[in-house]
């Protein structure tokens, strides 16, 4: 039931449906979701249990904290239909999330992810610059956050550039020759946030270079830890990137490992969007009730997607708030948000604040 479910849902438009009408979507499937996770997987069953709910409703299933991924083999396949084990971002001696991922679940990830960047992106493959080494993606059946972001992205793009070396320094041969095939053309950047910063825009200050781009969309992701404490503001970062490399888009966006292939991404009007298939709640750190717009709190990830593993309620470590609902000038429907930060005492896991 739960597969038969997505071939309604894969064709719905990323940003079209109010909250009213995606509120009935996630209230039909997202039951059927919960009930599925409950079958196929004891440790989510043993977790819905302590809490004796009423009914198996997404609404009343809890939230499972990011921190479950990586204490507990959350899983609702055979083990002989894990296809790929994702993990999140960690450093050296800390415990990673491990998503298992079945065929299903990764092709329906990519045709999800696809329609949302087709929004920003558009239908056509463009040349595209990775802001990265090849090497962070040379295990097939495990990749790190980093590494599934980059696979994913891929896919929209040709003639895949990779522009830094695996010490982190910067490929220059590699990167202006890219630059001057395709500096007439639209071109694809992507890389995550801290990374572009320090290995690619603050090389090009520091060395007195700038490109000429004509029309390119720089999309980034993950880690403002350390860009904050350098004070370095998302608009900085913008006006950073244009000042060096021409005519760019610069769009930021939110996800994770544990919701991979339903992103939210920056409109022009710098708000973070939720696609259709997913939804997001800010709550209070006191007893996570949903908290009014405007009102900071702990952000909690909803999500249709996540059919191989329990990871359709998220209690994030990140706080932020809801700006609006259906009425953000950019024209885009359902909620919008800003993320603020991280709880207190978080573990540093963002990609970019990871590697650095």
């Amino acid at each position: 039931m739960i597969n038969s479910a997505w071939h309604n849902l894969i064709s719905l438009a990323p940003y079209a449906l109010s909250h009213e009408e995606k509120a009935a979507i996630f209230a039909k499937y997202g039951n059927e979701l919960v009930k599925h996770h409950y079958e196929h997987c004891q440790p989510y069953q043993n977790i819905l249990d302590f809490f004796h709910l009423t009914e198996q409703t997404f609404e009343q299933a809890p939230p499972l904290h990011t921190s479950m991924f990586k204490l507990h083999e959350l899983r609702s396949i055979q083990q002989n239909d894990v296809f790929k084990v994702t993990t999140s971002s960690g450093t050296t001696g800390q415990q990673v999330s491990k998503i298992y991922l079945d065929k299903t679940n990764i092709a329906r990830q990519q045709k999800i992810l696809s329609s949302i960047v087709k929004e920003w992106l558009g239908n056509k493959r463009l040349p595209m610059l990775i802001i990265d080494h090849p090497n962070v993606i040379k295990d097939r059946f495990s990749y790190s956050a980093r590494g599934v972001g980059i696979q994913g992205l891929s896919l929209f793009g040709h003639h895949h550039t990779y522009a830094l070396n695996e010490d982190m320094s910067i490929n220059w041969p590699c990167v202006e020759g890219f630059i001057e095939q395709y500096k007439d053309e639209k071109i694809f950047i992507f890389g995550f946030t801290f990374m572009v910063w320090q290995y690619l825009l603050q090389l090009l200050d520091k060395n007195q270079k700038r490109f000429e781009l004509s029309n390119a969309l720089l999309l980034h992701s993950g880690g403002w830890k350390k860009l904050i404490d350098q004070a370095v503001s998302n608009e900085q970062f913008k006006t950073t990137a244009q000042q060096y490399l021409g005519a760019v888009n610069v769009h930021n966006f939110y996800g994770m490992v544990e919701q991979t292939g339903t992103i939210h991404v920056e409109c022009e009007q710098g708000h973070l969007h939720c696609p259709t298939w997913s939804d997001v709640h800010v709550v209070s750190p006191d007893n996570l009730i949903p908290l009014p717009i405007k009102k900071s709190g702990i952000i909690e990830l909803h999500s249709l997607l996540p059919t191989s593993y329990p990871g359709h309620k998220i209690l994030t470590e990140d706080t932020g708030f809801l700006v609006g609902i259906d009425d953000c000038p950019c024209g885009r429907k359902g909620k919008y948000f800003q993320v603020t930060g991280r709880v207190k005492r978080a573990e540093i896991r963002g990609c970019s604040d990871t590697q650095s």
